[in-house]
């Protein structure tokens, strides 16, 4: 079945899809899982994907009280996993400040201000651009296909939700003897020799990312290997082996490079493919906005702009240049954002964070605490567009109407961003500020990377070299915004998804019909699903183990 005929199949009211009971159990499941994640992501240094796990809560709930559709349970998701990816971009920031400075004095209500001013960009961006990388240049986007193909499945039962929860089962059992009883060691096959030279060589025993991989498809997951051949055997290994760079400066140099890749990419978006749009994208904040049946009118945003500016101004004391530079670079990075989750279903929300407070480092005399609060504003407005572009992706599926799934992204967000806050301010209250980056308690090694930005770009050159090619590479329809996540990230994550990919292109060559019938697709859904549902189940047991130490 066609995504056109699934569309049509499953099309309803707006008044059945958003629905008083489905925003209840949706704001129940935001309080959660949001405690839950500000825990992981503080002790982990990781945090998983929730729409799958939301995707089968939201189902399983809306069915056993009967009388519900698809698209209410999308609308339910959409909400209850909005303020997961909140918390993280505030884990992944804010505790740096107290790493570099555990006096430092950040006000509750600074950072609630911070926080939903976060939140109140991502929701306007998301608005924004939902047509413009959905729609029109139908990325991938595998975590939202993926909750999209669950949904579906599982609405029509029979042979394919075998195969589906056959799939999800086997990754399921799989990690749980992996995370929970370490039946696989750290869960990474390691190449000895390549870490001998700094590289992170090896393979993720991931049916996640191998699922992922194989939903992308070989074209961007061949261009996301290729940067880990470059980043890894081409600088790091490469490098050190000709006697031209030393350890620490190929790692400098992989990471900046990466980096520029990324903020290129993030240029390239806008000169390509926004501003020539940009009065299809960004007139709703000067007139109505048709988003689904009903109409959302954003002609509110450019005021809420002005007032956010304001508040971050006077009340996070971040200056005037600093705030501007900030809401400017939200759009960047949100727009980096959803190109990348679209592309690889990975949001490094704090790389993108910390883009942003380096250009409003370069600009103005910001001091380091609110250097912080910028880089908090802008994962926050990235954690809650990555998320919710899937869940934009699962809706344009099953023709969610964007108008419900929307409002339920901000009454999710809204809660993260209190709930997110709350929970932060106990752990600091509990055990004190020397807690963070402490390895025997919240190590927080995204919010330590952040602090160790705070000073500035590790190799300038590496960053202005990738940032240009970038430009030029997106500019000629090369997907450079893998190329760059694969010069940046870990090997082993690169080399897990690629045998994904791998998996696809012969699949795709040796049974085509295979293909054509869409059960690698289910089969990758459930490979994918079942390492993302047990995860945060997983998350969700340890966040109230450290609950009950606090």
């Amino acid at each position: 079945m066609s995504e056109e005929q699934r569309g049509v199949k499953y099309a309803t009211s707006f008044r059945e899809q958003f629905t008083v009971r489905g925003m209840i159990i949706g704001a129940i499941g935001a309080i959660i899982l949001t405690m839950s994640s500000m825990f992981v992501a503080l002790k982990l240094g990781a945090l998983p994907w929730p729409i799958m796990f939301v995707a089968l809560v939201s189902m399983f709930a809306l069915k056993a009280l009967g009388n519900t559709n698809i698209n209410e349970i999308n609308v339910t998701h959409t909400a209850m996993s909005a303020g997961s990816m909140v918390a993280g971009g505030l884990a992944f920031t804010i505790p740096g400040a107290y790493m570099l400075n555990p006096d430092a004095d950040i006000s509750s209500f600074a950072l609630i201000v911070v926080t939903l001013g976060g939140v109140i960009l991502g929701v306007i961006f998301t608005a924004l651009i939902r047509k413009y990388f959905v729609v029109t240049k139908e990325l991938p986007y595998p975590m939202g296909q993926a909750a999209a193909e669950t949904l579906i499945v599982g609405d029509e039962g029979g042979k394919k939700a075998g195969t589906l929860f056959a799939s999800l089962g086997l990754a399921a059992i799989f990690t749980v003897l992996r995370d929970w009883f370490g039946t696989f060691g750290g869960g990474v096959v390691w190449f000895q020799r390549m870490m001998g030279y700094g590289s992170l060589g090896g393979m993720w025993l991931s049916p996640m990312l191998v699922a992922v991989g194989f939903i992308i498809g070989p074209v961007f997951i061949g261009v996301w290997f290729l940067g880990a051949i470059i980043g890894d055997f081409g600088i790091l290994i490469g490098g050190q082996a000709l006697g031209i760079l030393d350890a620490a400066t190929a790692a400098n140099i992989k990471s900046s490079l990466g980096i520029g890749l990324m903020v290129g990419t993030g240029i390239g978006i806008i000169i390509k493919g926004i501003l020539p749009k940009a009065k299809e994208i960004f007139g709703p904040m000067f007139s109505k906005s048709s988003l689904g049946e009903g109409v959302i009118p954003l002609r509110w945003a450019p005021i809420a702009m002005v007032i956010l500016a304001f508040l971050f101004t006077v009340l996070a004391d971040m200056g005037v240049v600093a705030s501007i530079v900030t809401i400017i670079g939200v759009w960047l990075a949100t727009s980096m954002s959803a190109q990348c989750v679209g592309q690889s279903g990975i949001n490094p929300m704090e790389i993108f964070g910390i883009i942003i407070l380096l250009a409003a480092k370069a600009v103005s005399s910001i001091g380091q605490t609110e250097a912080f609060f910028v880089a908090a504003i802008v994962a926050v407005a990235c954690g809650l567009v990555g998320d919710v572009m899937n869940d934009f992706k699962a809706g344009y599926v099953l023709n969610s109407d964007p108008k419900a799934q929307w409002i339920g992204e901000v009454i999710g967000g809204v809660i993260g961003a209190i709930v997110s806050v709350i929970v932060l301010f106990v752990i600091l209250k509990a055990y004190g500020p020397e807690a963070f980056g402490n390895p025997d308690m919240f190590p927080a090694p995204q919010a330590g990377a952040v602090a160790a930005m705070v000073g500035g770009i590790s190799h300038v050159p590496a960053f202005v070299i990738g940032l240009i090619a970038a430009i030029i590479l997106y500019i000629v329809n090369f997907p450079v915004m893998t190329l760059g996540l694969g010069v940046y990230l870990p090997f082993y994550l690169s080399a897990t998804a690629f045998l994904g990919g791998l998996i696809r292109f012969i699949v795709m060559k040796a049974a085509p019909g295979y293909e054509s019938r869409g059960t690698g697709q289910i089969i990758a859904a459930g490979l994918l699903g079942g390492e993302a549902v047990v995860g945060v189940i997983i998350a969700l047991i340890q966040a109230v183990m450290i609950m009950q130490a606090l």
